[in-house]
């Protein structure tokens, strides 16, 4: 690790907030942080933690448009809108306040809402204000987001503004190329095993800011976006308040195949100053397992220990092409009995492909159940796991959740090959033992119809479906 050098060049970071701040220019940090915050102009909120309590906070004035170029509420529960709340600590009852003109309200069953952001909404160089830290995955494409709660987000939304203190960056550098059969969400399980999230707090302490971490390095340009999404993803985890990826060729790859070119934007940071910066070698990553208790373990400590139950899927972790390598390792292998298989689809879009494709029937094939993108899955309050075998899942349980108490000791995140391997033998083991390495081919045309988003009602009371800000026509 390096400390940072006298260079003045912007930081991703810098360069958003400086595009952003309301009053006066966005100036460069010096050795320590300031303790005020400053104002910065917003342009997305996104609602999926507890939805219906900040649109009703917010509903209580004078019914008006929000103040920011989009605003977005996901349930986080796959149940209506009308009953919302009943199971919702915390949350008020959607249908008692009316929401304000312009927010868009995905209905249960759109998918989990970190993915289906990503793929509708999110955009490079933009701001975005979230009620879930889990939203942090956003900057894979380029875009900031910061985690805020009650009187901040209500501001958000009817102000179009956001105080923030000024953060401080730490620079992610990627090199290397990952091996056959290890997957980058063990990269992200190696940074927390190389001590970052020491790094990261130590780093809070003593600047006095919070921290966002910035990925870069040769190897950056290997990765696609919902690649690094799963590293971005993991934020949250390490002690960040946010993650940063440069908008480069890949990004703009993605938006073309969301049908969003106009979306895009370079936002680049070459030669910027860092207050650290963590080098992580991709060569040198082998497959990993985070336990419940945070502490990471290499898979093959574990060989042989029994699986009773697998979750494919969830918010984070899982990307397109990880469930075709899914379906492809296990086509025409028989399911063992011992293993519960359950795949939570990422978003809809992800299962509409998936199957117009096949995948899903090879999946189903495997004896999986397709189950609901619902917050509980991801807490362990739905389907936990029974007995004492491991509960292998691709997604890493929410820290802060105080419903559910936290994830089931017996839950341990890996990645999707891990998760195959555990399927394919119904034990743990390393997935290199496939031995025959899959090659899968991604459709570029995905279906981009948002039949589960809604802006408001049309004069008949039908639901309007809305097009995202950008969309190519």
């Amino acid at each position: 690790m390096k400390g940072r050098s006298k260079d003045s060049t912007r930081t991703l970071t810098e360069r958003i907030l400086a595009g952003h701040e309301v009053e006066g220019a966005f100036k460069l940090r010096g050795s320590a942080a300031s303790a005020e915050g400053r104002a910065f102009r917003v342009d997305q909120v996104i609602l999926a933690r507890t939805p219906s309590g900040a649109i009703g906070s917010v509903a209580k004035g004078a019914p008006r448009k929000s103040a920011v170029e989009l605003a977005v509420a996901y349930p986080p529960e796959c149940i209506s809108w009308g009953q919302a709340g009943k199971g919702s600590k915390g949350d008020s009852r959607a249908e008692d306040r009316a929401p304000p003109s312009g927010l868009l309200m995905a209905q249960p069953g759109a998918g989990f809402a970190p993915l289906v952001h990503l793929e509708r909404f999110a955009a490079p160089g933009r701001l975005a204000v979230a009620d879930d830290s889990r939203l942090a995955l956003l900057g894979a494409i380029g875009m900031l987001t910061v985690s805020a709660a009650g009187a901040r987000i209500e501001s958000a939304l009817e102000l179009g503004t956001i105080d923030l203190p000024e953060p401080v960056s730490i620079l992610i550098a990627l090199s290397g190329r990952l091996r056959p059969f290890v997957n980058v969400r063990d990269a992200a399980f190696q940074l927390l095993k190389n001590g970052a999230r020491e790094v990261v707090s130590e780093v809070a302490r003593r600047s006095g800011a919070p921290v966002i971490l910035e990925f870069g390095g040769p190897a950056t340009k290997q990765l696609s976006v919902p690649d690094r999404a799963s590293l971005a993803s993991l934020a949250p985890r390490l002690g960040a308040h946010g993650a940063l990826f440069p908008a480069d060729d890949k990004t703009e790859t993605f938006l073309r195949d969301q049908r969003r070119s106009k979306a895009f934007r370079a936002v680049a940071a070459e030669g910027a100053a860092y207050e650290v910066t963590i080098p992580l070698d991709l060569a040198t990553v082998d497959p990993l397992l985070l336990e419940s208790n945070a502490e990471v373990l290499p898979v093959r400590l574990l060989e042989g220990k029994p699986v009773g139950q697998v979750i494919l899927g969830g918010d984070s972790g899982a990307t397109l092409r990880d469930l075709y390598t899914v379906g492809s390792l296990l086509k025409g292998k028989r399911p063992p009995g011992n293993v519960e298989f359950l795949f939570a689809p990422p978003s809809r879009q992800c299962l509409e492909v998936l199957a117009r494709d096949g995948v899903l029937l090879d999946l189903i094939a495997m004896g999986a159940r397709v189950i609901e993108p619902d917050r509980r899955v991801l807490t362990g309050d739905c389907y936990p796991p029974s007995g004492r075998d491991l509960s292998l899942s691709t997604f890493d349980p929410p820290e802060d959740d105080g419903a559910g108490g936290g994830a089931p000791s017996q839950r341990v995140t890996a990645s999707a090959e891990t998760l195959a391997f555990a399927l394919a033998h119904g034990h743990l083991g390393d997935p290199r033992g496939f031995r025959r390495q899959v090659r899968v081919a991604l459709p570029r045309q995905l279906p981009t119809e948002d039949t589960l988003l809604l802006g408001g009602t049309r004069k008949d009371g039908s639901p309007r479906r809305s097009r995202p800000p950008s969309a190519d026509a």
